[in-house]
C-alpha cells in the first residue's frame, strides 16, 4: 500500500464520518427542544460543512473550495455572535 493509496482511503474514511455528522445534526436541527439547541446544531454543522469542503478541496486539488470554506466559517462566527447578543441584550444592533 503507498502513500497515495492509503490517503485516500483516510479521505474516504472521513467522508462517510462527516455525512453521519451532518445527519445527526440535521436531526438535531429539526428536533431541538429548544432554540439553543437548534443554533448549536446549525453551528456545528456549518463548521463541519467548511471543514468538509477543505476536505473535498485537497481530494479534488481545488483552492477554490477552500476559499468557499473560509466564507462559510466566517459566517457561522457571525451566528454565534449575533446569537450571544440576543441573548445577552435581547436585541441585534449593528
Amino acid at each position: 500500500m503507498n502513500f497515495e493509496s492509503a490517503f485516500l482511503n483516510v479521505l474516504y474514511f472521513s467522508a462517510v464520518i462527516y455525512a453521519l455528522a451532518f445527519i445527526l445534526y440535521g436531526i438535531r436541527a429539526i428536533k431541538g427542544p429548544t432554540t439553543a439547541d437548534i443554533i448549536l446544531a446549525v453551528d456545528c454543522l456549518s463548521f463541519d460543512m467548511a471543514a468538509f469542503m477543505v476536505v473535498l478541496g485537497i481530494y479534488f486539488k481545488s483552492i477554490m473550495l477552500a476559499s468557499g470554506a473560509i466564507i462559510l466559517a466566517l459566517w457561522a462566527f457571525m451566528l454565534d455572535v449575533y446569537y450571544t447578543k440576543y441573548v445577552l441584550y435581547g436585541e441585534v444592533e449593528v
